[in-house]
């Protein structure tokens, strides 16, 4: 059962003190499914993986997705089968807004492992039970700072090491940042999971032959046993999400595992509809599909919201005060509230996107400033709301006892680096689709 939710940990504009009484966790039909989730973050891969949380009901299509509803605009969604056994990133803000929301659903602190995965599978191999047996799913958003356009592409040569910290250039060349996926793929080799989602930036497809290269790296992992597909590129605007970001997904399939047929299916050139791993699109973020809606507009999670001034939650009254840079720098334009955000950048300060900017530089969208509005950044609330994160996730908290303490910066930097909870839910609903026809 959900533990008891304090008050200021719910978003004001929900307009509850108390959230339904519910397990919101509960599987659908089928033994639960184990994930091992690597660069976890905050985990919006893990919650979305998970399901059972709150979401706006616009983002998703089926009404019948939701367990129940909290008012006109918001609901708790399903539980999926899947459950998360093992979680691993190496920023302490990350580790404590993870346990911070996910300890509510009675997971075990000793989940969360705060260390590189470079150490982890170094002690894995020395004979140390690092990882869980019985592991059914590896999901991992690899680092992409090294292969983002708006970086400085360094992609397999970069310059930081696997915690983070710049290279020595006696680092080991494979110990890089640009090549943590290749220790993912270790890990896989090590807990043979059934099924592997790697998920990075765009711009990694257009890096040379770099996709090429993390495809048949990963299509060897535990002695070529995996059937890698061809990666696609999925916008998060057509999956529910109020975001333009777009991302790479790879996805692996344990090939010895797989019934015959369909091993069959999943080894040809044209993958039959049935048996396609990747989830179909809800929305349309082009508004050219008349069979679909379009993409939700930031006005529509933004509904209700107060002003910092207003609101009692901490993530929406602490904000970056980063003074406006000039229209041609990062991060200072104004958001179109009825329209998608922009990426959500893991960057604090002055590369948070205005949720209004004053005629002074430029705005374009003066209805908030008329209505007397003061110019100001996105707060942290905002930021986690655009990337789909629920409501009720305490993103800014101080520090109490052995638990480290989440600042509006470390928010930022935690929210943006995330996978938004929303996209990765359809893809965990849909690998729930055709587990059975796989296995």
């Amino acid at each position: 059962m959900r533990k008891d939710i304090k008050e200021e940990e719910i978003a004001d504009f929900l307009s509850v003190k108390q959230l339904p009484d519910m397990k919101p966790f509960c599987p659908n039909e089928g033994e639960a499914l184990n994930v091992l989730s690597l660069f976890s973050g905050c985990g919006g891969m893990d919650i979305g993986f998970e399901g059972g949380f709150i979401c706006h009901k616009k983002s998703i299509v089926d009404p019948q997705a939701f367990h129940t509803s909290i008012n006109e605009d918001w609901g708790i969604l399903k539980g999926n089968r899947f459950r998360t056994i093992f979680a691993n990133d190496i920023l302490k803000e990350a580790k404590s807004a993870w346990l911070k929301y996910m300890s509510r659903h009675n997971v075990s602190p000793e989940t969360y492992h705060a260390e590189s995965i470079v150490e982890l599978v170094k002690r894995a191999k020395q004979g140390e039970a690092v990882f869980p047996k019985h592991v059914d799913v590896v999901t991992g958003g690899f680092p992409c700072q090294d292969f983002s356009l708006a970086g400085k592409r360094k992609g397999f040569n970069s310059e930081k090491s696997h915690n983070g910290q710049l290279r020595d250039i006696d680092t080991p060349s494979e110990e890089t940042r640009g090549k943590l996926y290749f220790w993912m793929k270790q890990v896989i080799d090590i807990t043979k999971p059934k099924i592997f989602i790697a998920e990075n930036v765009k711009g990694l497809i257009s890096l040379g032959d770099a996709k090429r290269i993390i495809q048949h790296d990963f299509a060897s992992a535990d002695g070529n046993d995996y059937i890698v597909l061809p990666p696609q590129v999925l916008h998060a605007g057509d999956y529910g999400v109020p975001e333009t970001r777009e991302r790479v997904i790879f996805i692996g399939i344990r090939r010895s595992a797989l019934n015959p047929t369909a091993q069959a299916a999943l080894s040809q050139e044209d993958i039959p509809a049935e048996y396609n791993p990747y989830p179909t699109q809800t929305h349309d973020h082009t508004g050219k599909n008349p069979l679909l809606p379009c993409a939700v507009p930031c006005e529509e999670i933004f509904k209700g919201i107060k002003e910092p001034e207003e609101s009692k939650d901490l993530a929406q009254q602490l904000y970056s005060k980063a003074k406006y840079l000039g229209k041609h720098c990062q991060g200072q334009s104004e958001i179109d509230i009825k329209s998608m955000a922009p990426t959500i950048r893991s960057e604090h300060h002055g590369n948070i996107e205005y949720r209004r900017l004053s005629q002074e530089h430029e705005g374009k969208y003066t209805e908030e400033l008329s209505m007397g509005l003061k110019e100001r950044r996105l707060t942290p609330r905002e930021c986690a709301l655009i990337q789909t994160f629920p409501p009720d996730y305490p993103f800014v908290f101080k520090s109490t006892g052995a638990r480290y303490g989440v600042s509006s910066s470390g928010a930022y930097k935690v929210i943006g680096n995330a996978v938004p909870p929303v996209l990765a839910y359809h893809i965990a609903r849909r690998l729930e689709e055709v587990w059975e026809r796989y296995f």
